[in-house]
């Protein structure tokens, strides 16, 4: 089905990874003909017809032909985290990203839909309620948070004539498949690591996989429908913010383990993630600190959005509530620990 002729043809970028996969998934259950652009190999995905391509963001032929016969581009593809080199994240974010404007406008694809994120505007203090018109910090806390915000206002420049573009900005996706964020959280829990950083009383935000992926969808349609999204950025959560902490022990708790209750004062954890840094920068066979400056405002500080004008303009209204999408995730979590054992 995904491979008929005639069908709207998306390239999806990063089309393994937890959103992208969850997008191609979608999009092939909608009827479009969908390519995914990722380094790995993917059968899965192939098994279901899509067209999957091995190929680096990095690499500019390789993305000019990825995106040859499409007419929409989702660009979920970026090296995430917090650790790394500031030439990695500027090669692959940066350079990456303007690859595919360059390759929309080659192959003149219709519409460029950027998955950014809500750390574009966070700075290191806390935002509640942030509004759509939030700047860029003047100084970024990681190359991950600088490098999403370059590209991000690339992609948003590039609209215009015969290319409409727009980005969505999620702020910790949650779902079944995350590899990233909530294992992590665990993996420390299990090894004893994991502290409350401050004094726990932080809010944030979260959004669902499914709801994630329906704003993309939603988006698709806008850029055809409403030309007062394009060129814009939307901030896209479940629109309930939880206090951070007893999230986390909702999940620990939901998947048998305890709930973290020993914590680190702020004025200590800031000044030793720094030394931490230093220290892992200086010798890089130790892999990642467990406390950078940005790891330690994210955890210590209140960070959630307004989902407003992505209901206003998109008609994004989340499908699956926060309280949902974590009994699913708590079943899922379950199922791979019993499983890993």
């Amino acid at each position: 089905m995904g491979n008929e002729k005639g069908l709207t043809g998306v390239l999806v970028t990063g089309g393994g990874g937890f959103v992208g996969s969850a997008l191609v998934r979608r999009l092939v259950g909608s009827g479009y003909r969908v390519t995914s652009f990722s380094r790995g190999d993917y059968p899965d995905l192939r098994k279901l017809g899509v067209t999957v391509i091995r190929g680096d963001l990095k690499n500019r032929l390789e993305v000019l032909k990825a995106a040859e016969g499409q007419s929409i581009v989702i660009h979920a593809g970026a090296l995430a985290g917090f650790w790394g080199t500031a030439g990695a994240y500027e090669k692959t974010n940066v350079q990456g990203t303007n690859h595919i404007i360059e390759a929309c406008l080659k192959n003149k694809v219709d519409k460029l839909i950027y998955t950014s994120t809500a750390s574009t505007v966070f700075g290191g203090k806390s935002i509640v309620n942030g509004r759509q018109d939030l700047g860029y910090p003047e100084r970024p806390l990681s190359h991950y948070c600088r490098t999403k915000a370059l590209a991000e206002r690339s992609v948003l420049n590039a609209n215009g004539g015969s290319l409409r573009t727009i980005s969505l900005r999620p702020h910790i996706v949650t779902g079944p498949g995350d590899n990233h964020i909530i294992p992590r959280l665990i993996g420390r829990a299990e090894k004893g690591r994991l502290r409350i950083i401050g004094n726990g009383s932080n809010f944030i935000d979260t959004v669902f996989i499914d709801n994630l992926v329906d704003a993309h969808i939603l988006a698709i349609r806008a850029l055809d429908g409403n030309p007062g999204c394009r060129g814009k950025a939307y901030f896209i959560t479940n629109g309930e913010p939880v206090n951070l902490w007893d999230f986390v022990n909702l999940i620990l708790e939901g998947t048998g383990l305890p709930p973290v209750t020993k914590r680190i004062p702020y004025r200590v954890a800031l000044p030793l993630s720094s030394i931490l840094s230093g220290v892992y920068k200086l010798i890089p066979s130790l892999g990642e600190p467990l406390l950078t400056p940005f790891l330690v405002r994210e955890l210590a500080q209140s960070h959630w959005f307004d989902p407003g004008p992505a209901r206003r303009d998109l008609g994004y209204s989340p499908s699956i509530s926060t309280q949902e999408g974590l009994e699913i995730l708590v079943r899922h979590l379950k199922r791979a620990r019993t499983t890993d054992f």
